[in-house]
């Protein structure tokens, strides 16, 4: 199964009953002009199907607004934004090492028939270029190729996922897996919706992660290291919601449609999460319209 899921562009989104293109908005909080997307006022947001969500001040960390927010749950690829965050803030740091993609992507991939960059075992790639390859595509084997270099080992990286998490004071946070695979079961590896808030709040801080997960498109040439590659962002909010500036898609059959999802108006930023959307749709538009509604309501208030 594919962990995680995108909408193409011009792709339609349902949205409150209504098929919206996604296209790039000429207004804030509009994914086409004159379509109206937001909540009225209120004390909650209306049409949230999420079971598991939470949108809060990325600046301050205020609860804006949260529903079963502190029930541990699967949350598919979302995982990768610790795995990326792990990487970023490991001492001495050069993202310009490089790194050999090793033979185990292939056995991994295809046990979940997990969502991949493309990479082939061989190809050198900077720790720059794996992590566009793991955040933008959502690929498992860049996930694994990074864990392995970084670890060192993979269970040696998954030791310091869980470290960080405690460190970050996510409390219902744990990893059994780098990529968010269902591994040893679907529910090994979780969080809460208010755990990665604050983790995307953490990760957004560093600069690196958010020019990564701010990226539309990503192109790597071809040289005698590696094949070339164009990795495009599964995150439907970018270039469809005014102001969106990342950060992660998630699936797996357990998880449901999740989406951790930041934007700016003004001066004011805001960031959320949405876990279980819809189980039962394999795209990822279900978790987009619960963002879209989430962030409207936020604004407008």
């Amino acid at each position: 199964m594919r962990i995680t899921g995108g909408v193409a562009a011009g792709a339609a989104v349902a949205v409150a009953g209504m098929m919206v293109a996604a296209a790039p908005a000429a207004q804030a909080g509009t994914l086409v002009p004159g379509t109206v997307l937001a909540a009225k006022p209120g004390s909650t947001p209306t049409g949230v199907h999420s079971h598991y969500a939470e949108l809060a001040n990325a600046a301050t960390g205020a609860n804006l607004w949260s529903r079963s927010s502190v029930l541990e749950r699967p949350m598919g690829s979302v995982t990768k934004v610790m795995t990326a965050y792990v990487v970023l803030t490991t001492p001495g740091l050069n993202l310009n090492r490089v790194i050999t993609v090793p033979a185990g992507i292939v056995g991994y991939d295809k046990k979940f028939d997990a969502s991949t960059a493309g990479l082939v075992p061989g190809e050198k790639l900077t720790t720059l270029q794996l992590l566009y390859a793991m955040m933008l595509p959502s690929g498992c084997d860049a996930a694994y190729t990074l864990a392995s270099a970084y670890g060192p080992g993979l269970s040696g990286f998954i030791a310091k996922m869980n470290a960080t998490a405690n460190q970050l004071g996510l409390a219902r946070t744990h990893f059994t897996d780098f990529s968010g695979l269902p591994t040893p079961n679907g529910f090994s590896t979780y969080s809460t919706a208010h755990d990665l808030v604050n983790l995307g709040r953490a990760a957004m801080r560093n600069t690196t992660f958010a020019s990564v997960v701010a990226t539309r498109s990503y192109h790597v040439a071809a040289t005698s290291a590696h094949r070339a590659h164009t990795w495009k962002n599964l995150n439907p909010l970018l270039g469809a919601f005014a102001g969106a500036t990342g950060i992660k898609t998630g699936y797996t059959t357990a998880a449901g449609q999740c989406l951790l999802f930041e934007a700016k108006r003004g001066n004011v930023t805001l960031i959320g999460v949405v876990l279980d959307s819809a189980a039962n749709i394999s795209a990822i538009t279900a978790a987009t319209a619960d963002a879209i509604v989430m962030l409207n309501w936020g604004f407008s208030r």
